[in-house]
């Protein structure tokens, strides 16, 4: 069974800018339904996938993958995913154990970032570079299912 661990983070300040070695936009549409999985479709650069997500709280989902045609994808997001999309730009930094993902929000979301790493256990310990903030894993309002229905300009 595929299985995603990870654990996000907020962000004390910029300085991870200047170790971004490759950035890409995305947009991701989520389909009706909820319940025990998320199921989206995401154009990431020139790909495209389908993706269906436990929907447990935490550091470890299930998660599989698919990639589907980009046309396909844009006729997805278009025509059957709930509205608004989520739209964001991933800034990958790599430090000395880990790459990290930056999620630089836009559109709904904009002025939220969100960093990511994925371990290969839930026992791992990492080193936290010292951009790296509060965790907040647990906290699903930072998912981007959620971040749909309740977007970041609509935060107190």
């Amino acid at each position: 069974m595929p299985l995603e661990i990870e654990k996000k983070y907020l962000l004390k300040n910029d300085q991870w800018r200047t170790e971004v070695i490759s950035s890409t936009v995305f947009k991701q549409g989520y389909f009706g339904g909820g319940g025990k999985a998320s199921l989206r479709v995401r154009i990431e650069g020139d790909k495209a996938n389908l993706n269906i997500k436990g929907a447990t709280i935490g550091i470890v989902r299930q998660e599989y993958e698919y990639s589907i045609p980009l046309s396909e994808a844009q006729e997805l997001l278009d025509n059957l995913c709930e509205q608004p999309l989520i739209e964001k730009t991933r800034h990958i930094v790599k430090t000395n154990t880990h790459k990290w993902e930056i999620d630089e929000f836009t559109g709904d979301n904009a002025g939220l970032i969100v960093a990511e790493v994925e371990l290969q256990s839930e026992q791992e310990v990492i080193q936290l570079p010292d951009w790296v903030g509060q965790e907040v894993s647990a906290d699903e309002k930072y998912y981007n299912v959620a971040l749909r229905t309740n977007p970041f300009k609509n935060w107190a």
